[in-house]
């Protein structure tokens, strides 16, 4: 077991020995309006139950199933949008950068770069961002063993980065499933980096849709649980209004309802957890 390390995001101190933190919001922005409303809800969720929160939404997603999928508003407006929660919200954004070309733009705004799972063997990508100095969220791919992690992070190290989160997302399980090994917590910890667990897209079926991934929401609340009562830094979380109108991931998202609900239980099993080990 490494020395466990402290990523700070503003005053956010995030380590797995810290108090569970929240990355959250809905997958891709769908407009203004729609994701200043979004930021506002969590952040009084947040403060309501005590919890550092990091507010995400991608404001492009290039690894969609089908061409016709809707990808969000692009770069350009969507960090514009980005830009103006964290200015009047004075909130932390964090949103997934898919090429290395948007890397400098990205960095410009966001607080936190997050490399998406599909792309976290991209040598190029993953030191494009370790360049821009600014924490990473690094998404564990799907096809990934938890101990091929330590190539990763040894890329992003090699640049002069340490501010790295890891976040367990699932892996692959035969076509169109995904399945949580909670000993993979327990691996990534052990690189002394803050370890999130995407009880969101843990549930998702990959391309079981057909033409768009589907999902299993209902089975979010235990994943959540049972990763905390592992030992966490923080949770990873999609909440949307209304899931089954979200024009992506609405199957595996959950509702502001459901995420204060959920932060109680979380909050109870990760006090206990922390203080037996500390």
């Amino acid at each position: 077991m490494r020395q466990t390390r402290e990523v700070k995001i503003g005053r956010i101190k995030l380590s797995n020995k810290a108090p569970l933190a929240l990355i959250a919001g809905p997958c891709v922005i769908e407009g203004e309006k729609f994701c200043l409303d979004c930021a506002r809800q969590l952040k009084k969720i947040s403060l309501k139950m005590d919890v550092p929160f990091i507010f995400k939404a991608s404001y492009d997603k290039a690894n969609r199933t089908s061409l016709k999928s809707f990808r969000g508003p692009g770069i350009k407006r969507g960090l514009e949008i980005l830009k103006k929660i964290k200015q009047d919200l004075s909130l932390h954004v964090l949103s997934d950068v898919h090429c290395r070309t948007e890397m400098d733009k990205a960095a410009s705004i966001l607080d936190v770069i997050q490399i998406p799972a599909f792309l976290s063997r991209q040598t190029d990508l993953l030191l494009a961002a370790a360049r821009t100095k600014l924490p990473l969220n690094i998404k564990k791919a799907q096809f990934l063993a938890p101990w091929d992690v330590k190539n990763v992070l040894e890329k992003v190290t090699s640049a002069g980065n340490k501010n790295i989160i890891v976040t367990e997302r699932g892996s692959l399980l035969g076509y169109n499933n995904l399945v949580s090994d909670m000993r993979a917590l327990k691996i990534l910890g052990g690189y002394g980096y803050p370890v999130f667990f995407d009880a969101t897209h843990s549930v998702q079926l990959p391309g079981g849709a057909g033409v768009s991934s589907g999902g299993q929401r209902e089975f979010v609340p235990a994943l959540a649980c049972a990763a905390v009562a592992v030992g966490c830094a923080g949770l990873f979380l999609e909440v949307h209004p209304h899931p089954d109108k979200a024009l992506s991931d609405g199957p595996n998202m959950i509702t502001f309802s459901e995420l204060e609900k959920l932060l109680k239980r979380l909050k109870q099993i990760d006090k206990i957890i922390k203080s037996s080990n500390s």
